[in-house]
């Protein structure tokens, strides 16, 4: 996936909310694919959190817990 001019390898994850997951170490962006659809940049993430997110027993607690309201993100599809 490009974004922000970078080509961002996307991980498949098992989930019953994300689809998959990517990051972009040069802007410490995190890239989350919703089986809705639609995606979402959380910025400001260091690739520790990131890896522990994909490792995550359930994907969705996780960025409950560690992402919402803790970085910024917007939407971008």
């Amino acid at each position: 996936m490009n974004y922000l001019g970078n080509e961002i390898a996307m991980y498949p994850v098992c989930s019953s909310n994300v689809s998959e997951v990517g990051y972009d170490s040069q802007s410490e962006t995190v890239l989350i694919h919703f089986l809705n659809n639609t995606l979402y940049a959380y910025r400001g993430v260091n690739e520790t959190v990131f890896e522990e997110l994909k490792s995550a027993p359930s994907i969705g607690s996780y960025l409950n817990r560690n992402f919402k309201n803790v970085y910024p993100y917007e939407r971008i599809e």
